[in-house]
């Protein structure tokens, strides 16, 4: 397979399997963790009116969407690509970094949440998940 083909898909692939990922953990998290008591979280203005109600606890399952979404993300991408990995595998952090901003810009969270969500669940994840992704699998 031509190499740059394999790139552009392990790009792809990359952002569509950690997006997955992300949401499959955030689509659960209500039944794993149920939103605090009068919390409308179905959509973007009932999450910004209830979300001085939210605990720390709510804030587990957005943390673990994120970070595993990268790591799954980046472990695919280094999987895939043809050629440097651990680049693809980081760009797939660095875009997966750009939502999490932007998240953090649309929604209020407290500051700790903030420091820790973008500190810790993209770029870390996505040098972890591309160092897995480059063992070689015998």
């Amino acid at each position: 397979m031509n190499p740059t083909f394999k790139n552009v898909l392990a790009v792809v692939a990359g952002l569509i399997g950690g997006s997955i990922v992300n949401m499959s953990i955030i689509m659960i998290s209500g039944s794993v963790i149920p939103p605090p008591a009068g919390a409308d979280v179905t959509t973007e203005e009932g999450l910004k009116a209830s979300m001085h109600l939210f605990e720390a606890k709510h804030f587990i399952m957005p943390f673990l969407a994120h970070a595993l979404g990268t790591l799954a993300g980046s472990f695919l991408a280094a999987l895939i690509a043809a050629t440097h990995k651990s680049k693809f595998a980081l760009a797939i952090g660095f875009a997966f970094l750009a939502g999490g901003i932007a998240n953090v810009m649309m929604l209020p969270s407290p500051l700790w949440f903030t420091v820790v969500d973008l500190g810790f669940a993209y770029l870390p994840m996505a040098f972890i998940g591309g160092r897995l992704g480059m063992r070689k699998i015998n």
